[in-house]
């Protein structure tokens, strides 16, 4: 089968182009012919104020992989659109509502001459604006098929498009490779917060949470804060947690990543609300355990007890309880020994099948 994927892929950095990248890799190796069309241009600056691209590959980038694509030449959206005519499927990665003039482009383009699937990795954003839901309905509306990553994306997919959607959980796509890990290893009393630091993922609560739990565990949080440091750093000296956390802003690259985990005793994502998620499956191919909230899919991936704590989403003393029972005598060396790295290749086999059947 001839495949067009259309998404970011390197030099764009982050998840979207790892998943992307790995997401070409996989329908190669199953015998499609595969085509990756990327961006030379995907966003303007104003709607993306952290860094897009690195100069470095994180992980083997996909040889066939054309950058065409700008956001602020339709006159390309058209000319791709034509050129997947021949395809026998065109995938859409979908990352926000930003990237949909550009898609229906490329629709206009294709003329329904071959399948499009979109591959939404948010059908809507966390944080919303106006015109999010318009622009989502005129593109879920034109394409053949939906895929989302939980049952509970695929109920939003269904409230703004008549189109069959499929939902398979997003497997793994990690470019970073892990630090050994010594048996035995004594507790750190350090926690890890990792990603772009953005206000539905709870940075905030965690560290009310930090400032109320065991005193002697301190912070690390590395990652791109959007919108600016400066509110986190207030909110930190008020708590008086000086010197408890580590502030790392900016983009942390993959060769950087396995430090941070092997300096911690768990990875805490404290997220109000989410969809799909790398980061747990991160953690566990470090040997790290998590402590999550009940969104999305982290139920799913953390063993409350066994590899992990859950707690309820935006709830500081239930985040709070949390910490202190993952610090309880003897608990993080427990919960680390449960820790095993996902096993991808069922995950990945099933994802294709449910990719390739879409619309």
């Amino acid at each position: 089968m001839r495949i067009a994927v259309v998404g970011p892929a390197f030099p764009y950095k982050g998840g979207g182009a790892h998943h992307t990248t790995e997401l070409a890799h996989r329908l190669s190796a199953a015998g499609h012919d595969v085509v990756i069309e990327s961006w030379k241009a995907q966003y303007p600056s104003f709607l993306y104020p952290g860094r897009q691209t690195i100069d470095a590959p994180e992980g083997e980038p996909f040889p066939a992989t054309r950058r065409e694509l700008a956001w602020y030449r339709p006159d390309g959206w058209l000319r791709t659109g034509r050129a997947l005519r021949s395809a026998d499927l065109v995938v859409l990665a979908v990352l926000t509502p930003v990237q949909v003039p550009s898609y229906l482009g490329i629709l206009r383009g294709v003329r329904r001459r071959t399948r499009v699937v979109a591959l939404c990795h948010n059908v809507l954003p966390h944080e919303r604006k106006p015109y999010d839901v318009p622009l989502m309905k005129a593109l879920l509306r034109r394409v053949d098929g939906v895929l989302v990553h939980s049952e509970q994306q695929a109920q939003l997919a269904r409230t703004l498009t008549a189109r069959p959607v499929t939902v398979a959980e997003m497997p793994p796509h990690l470019p970073a490779r892990p630090v050994e890990r010594a048996a035995g290893e004594k507790v750190r009393n350090r926690l890890l917060f990792f990603g772009i630091v953005r206000p539905y993922k709870g940075l905030d609560v965690l560290l009310r949470a930090l400032a109320a739990g065991p005193a002697e565990v301190r912070l690390t949080v590395a990652g791109e804060f959007w919108g600016g440091v400066e509110k986190t750093q207030e909110l930190i000296r008020s708590l008086g947690l000086a010197d408890r956390v580590d502030l790392r802003p900016g983009y942390v690259p993959a060769s950087e990543v396995p430090g941070l985990f092997a300096d911690a005793d768990a990875l805490v994502l404290p997220y109000r609300s989410a969809t799909a998620s790398q980061n747990v499956w991160m953690a566990h191919e470090h040997g790290v355990p998590v402590i999550a909230t009940r969104v999305g899919g982290f139920p799913d991936q953390v063993r409350d007890g066994v590899d992990g704590v859950l707690c309820e989403p935006d709830d500081v003393p239930s985040l709070t309880r949390a910490l202190e029972r993952f610090y309880a005598p003897g608990e993080p060396e427990r919960l680390r020994s449960a820790v095993r790295p996902v096993d991808d290749t069922p995950l990945w086999d099933a994802y294709l099948d449910r990719l390739l059947s879409s619309g």
